[in-house]
């Protein structure tokens, strides 16, 4: 990215040390699908830059670690968490981002933290960050191109989107479905006046 500042340079070299290369790969690649995003909302790009830099850096920690270390940094995992550890890298991460990398910005720390499962009232970059994460260019799934159309056109829209992606995966796959992202689909659902409350078939 040309327009990357030598302090995000130097961000960037330190955590090529910290992540496997694909890891690494991927991380560059959601910060350049965010900057056009951000470019595109007109979000600040510098904030929204390290934090797609940095979001993965708490996959550093290998997950059968990611409790303990989450525990250590005063963070006490839900029940889902503990089913589905990975989610918790989004929460070490930020802590990561902030002790290892000097990262001092609520918003960007608030993007990390929030970029695996989502949630309602996110910021303008936790939801560019949430939506770079799903459409960088090495994605490779059914409505991943039009979820990369979409996102071009409308954020709030494309965010709905990614997020009944992300729903529909973890229903197929029958795993704990973490109620933040049911709480940032609802409440984008409400914004864009997109359904009506479900009363069920038998009610």
């Amino acid at each position: 990215m040309s327009s990357i500042n030598s302090h995000l340079q130097a961000q960037q070299e330190k955590l090529k040390d910290m992540l496997s290369e694909r890891r690494y790969q991927h991380s560059v690649a959601v910060m350049e699908t965010a900057v056009l995003l951000a470019q595109r909302y007109r979000a600040d790009v510098e904030k929204t830059a390290l934090a797609a830099l940095l979001h993965d850096c708490g996959r550093s920690i290998p997950l059968e670690d990611v409790v303990s270390s989450a525990i250590d940094f005063d963070i006490q995992p839900d029940e889902i968490e503990r089913q589905h550890p990975i989610l918790l890298h989004a929460k070490v991460g930020a802590v990561l981002a902030q002790l290892e990398f000097g990262v001092t910005d609520e918003e960007v720390i608030h993007a990390i933290q929030r970029h695996t499962v989502g949630g309602a009232n996110l910021s303008k970059i936790a939801k560019i960050l949430y939506l770079a994460d799903m459409i960088e260019p090495g994605r490779d799934y059914e409505g991943v191109a039009s979820l990369r159309q979409l996102a071009a056109q409308h954020l709030d829209s494309a965010l709905l989107a990614a997020y009944e992606k992300s729903i529909g995966f973890v229903l197929n796959r029958r795993m704990l479905l973490h109620p933040d992202t049911v709480a940032g689909r609802n409440e984008l659902v409400v914004k864009l006046g997109a359904g009506s409350p479900c009363r069920g078939e038998f009610a």
